[in-house]
């Protein structure tokens, strides 16, 4: 949510932001609102006034004045209260608008529709080269015992997974590896429940919408939360934190819900798009300061390729363009890492600044140095997403005869293995 006092100062960066981040928000209907708005509440505070004139009057009133003054006084109550049931229509049409509002892309990102138009800014790794026929993730799954699709469709539907033996150790030691590895770097471990409230999902951004992508709880005021970014975002809601208290920075670990509404037909086979997996989220807090927060986002950036490198995975940083960041993402970066089966890169990892967008939606503020109530800046990204990652783990790390190999990084956590699986080819 952009500041609305910002919004009358700057319709123009605004107008161009609502455009080139491909929104649907009309910002001439938002500033006539917010011009009737504005309207209204001087009528209702000009009645105000004239009422509370009337009042003090009463007293000092003669007798053949008072009835005239209390009559004035009884009709000003009821125009008053026949104002406000469109005083409150107003503001709730004008928050709604309000939400939809973009934030300001940062004067770097390149202006695109889409992911096509996403702009690549280097490559890290070498890629593997294999002396014999390389499997894909899924036939190296099934080449080891490690999944059972068919099974687990008949229980949880299409685009669930199930793994099976030392798969699931490898997926529950990338996740401890991923947890050990930021609070070294001093990020707090959360974890956190994926059952969220619906104004949890308003204060990070989601919605209004995002709502087609959300699993609801039928009877219940609850939903399944597609990422720890979305509880964690609301801890702190409504608070006023000291300076002290900041900068927050959290490694948040929770399963996550996605029902890929509008992905029809797409990444259907394997661990690529599923409805539920388990993610190590990066989540900042921070002060109000572009500055420092563009310190936080190189670090948190670093942090994820640094476990990329440690996992022996190459990988590329793409720099997202106005068509793919999202509604309320400053500056936002991908790290796709390389997947052999298709030649190309997926993406496994996302990079977001947003300022205050998020903060002024949860009313999260703290006291600066001269003790003005501040919004706080946010900044997420991923730490680890299981099973996807998986998928170029098992293609980049397979062996001739069908074992994964175990890079160095990880095998404390596999018990020092130094392999996994059984020679089958």
């Amino acid at each position: 949510m952009l500041d609305l006092k910002f919004i009358r100062e700057n319709a123009g960066a605004v107008r161009h932001a609502i455009q080139v981040k491909g929104m649907d928000l009309d910002l001439d209907e938002l500033l006539a609102l917010d011009h009737e708005l504005l309207g209204l509440r001087q009528r209702v505070e000009a009645m105000q006034a004239e009422r509370n004139a009337n009042a003090k009057l009463v007293p000092k009133a003669t007798a053949d004045e008072r009835p005239t003054l209390i009559v004035k006084g009884k009709e000003l109550g009821e125009e008053l209260r026949a104002l406000e049931p469109a005083l409150r229509a107003h503001e709730e049409q004008l928050r709604q608008l309000l939400l939809r509002v973009p934030n300001i892309p940062h004067v770097s990102v390149p202006v695109g529709k889409d992911d096509s138009e996403n702009v690549e800014l280097r490559r890290e790794g070498v890629l593997p080269e294999f002396a014999f026929k390389p499997l894909d993730h899924v036939e190296l799954l099934e080449l080891q015992g490690w999944s059972d699709p068919e099974r687990v469709a008949q229980v949880s539907g299409s685009r669930s997974y199930l793994l099976k033996g030392e798969a699931v150790l490898l997926e529950l030691a990338v996740q401890m590896f991923a947890l050990d590895f930021l609070s070294v770097r001093g990020f707090t471990p959360l974890s956190t429940s994926a059952l969220v409230r619906p104004e949890t999902f308003v204060g990070s951004g989601h919605f209004p919408g995002g709502e087609d992508q959300v699993y609801k709880i039928e009877g219940d005021e609850l939903m399944l939360a597609g990422t720890s970014e979305v509880p964690v975002n609301s801890l702190y809601a409504g608070e006023q934190l000291p300076l002290t208290a900041l900068p927050m920075t959290f490694a948040a670990i929770s399963a996550a819900f996605r029902s890929e509404a509008g992905s029809a037909g797409r990444d259907v086979r394997g661990l690529i798009r599923v409805h539920e997996f388990r993610k190590v989220e990066q989540y900042v807090l921070c002060r109000a300061d572009e500055t420092e927060a563009l310190v936080w986002f190189g670090k948190i950036l670093q942090n994820a390729e640094d476990l990329l490198t440690a996992l022996e995975l190459p990988y590329r940083v793409v720099q997202n363009c106005t068509g793919d960041m999202g509604a309320g993402k400053v500056l936002m970066y991908d790290l796709e890492s390389w997947v052999p089966s298709e030649g190309l890169y997926r993406e496994t990892h996302s990079c977001s600044y947003l300022g205050d967008w998020q903060a002024r939606r949860t009313n999260l503020r703290y006291r600066d140095e001269d003790g003005k109530l501040t919004y706080a800046h946010t900044l997420n990204n991923t730490g680890i997403a299981t099973p996807r990652i998986l998928v170029p783990f098992l293609e980049n790390h397979q062996q001739a005869d069908g074992t994964i190999r175990v890079p160095e990084a990880l095998q404390p956590y596999l018990a020092g293995k130094i392999s996994l699986g059984k020679p089958v080819r």
